[in-house]
């Protein structure tokens, strides 16, 4: 649960407070898909009044993470495979065209970047295949910054801008798919390849090993989401 009462973001309006927070627990799965967002139960929850919450919940749901249901209020949105696919689409697109530029203008510091995050993330996947409550922060953070080395060299401003946002909004949908085909995964081995092949320059290999490292994540939930699916209709 969280912190009942938060401090406004520096700088910011309580408006920004709810929204960040909120945004971060619908992201992390803290709100739950499908979760009727009660502005009661929000108040008790996160210290802060119905005016700057439904504020934030208007333009949660502009990002794509709330739905809006008239009268009845406002529900955390349901993970969706066939969006996940399309944001999926997008990102990939994304990411190609970052990586291709960033390889080719990356330099020492840039190799010396994707090393570090590399070795993290290596350290994170194999924590990761040991976890037993779903997909750890610290594994996120790793994965986040692992692909963030990997673009952080392309120098387009509104490349990364985009793939920021793709980024978060595929964050809920990898928390909720990535633990669901962990023992039919090599992670560990996925990001390796992809690290090896950025820091040998080969863009086609990199692109290649991206794309199908994504598309994995999107079939996990698919299997997931058909899972489920079957168990209620039993």
């Amino acid at each position: 649960m969280r912190h009942q009462h938060l401090v406004a973001l520096e700088g910011g309006t309580l408006v920004d407070t709810a929204y960040h927070s909120l945004r971060h627990d619908i992201i992390t799965g803290e709100r739950h898909a499908g979760e009727r967002l009660r502005i009661e139960k929000l108040k008790t929850l996160y210290g802060i009044g119905p005016t700057p919450l439904r504020e934030a919940l208007q333009k949660l749901a502009q990002d794509g993470l709330v739905v809006t249901e008239g009268n009845r209020g406002f529900t955390v949105a349901p993970l969706d495979p066939a969006e996940f696919e399309d944001l999926n689409r997008a990102r990939i697109a994304i990411e190609k065209a970052a990586l291709t530029l960033s390889i080719a203008l990356g330099d020492d510091a840039w190799e010396a970047r994707v090393v570090a995050a590399s070795y993290l993330m290596d350290k994170e996947d194999a924590t990761l295949f040991r976890a037993t409550d779903g997909v750890p922060d610290s594994w996120e953070r790793a994965n986040t910054e692992f692909h963030t080395a990997l673009v952080s060299a392309c120098g387009s401003h509104w490349l990364l801008r985009v793939r920021i946002g793709l980024h978060d909004l595929c964050e809920r949908y990898r928390r909720a798919s990535v633990y669901q085909r962990l023992g039919s995964r090599d992670l560990g081995g996925e990001h390796s390849a992809i690290a090896r092949a950025a820091l040998a320059r080969d863009v086609d290999q990199v692109c290649t090993l991206t794309e199908a490292h994504f598309a994995l994540t999107a079939l996990a939930l698919r299997d997931a989401t058909d899972s489920a699916r079957l168990r209620a209709e039993q």
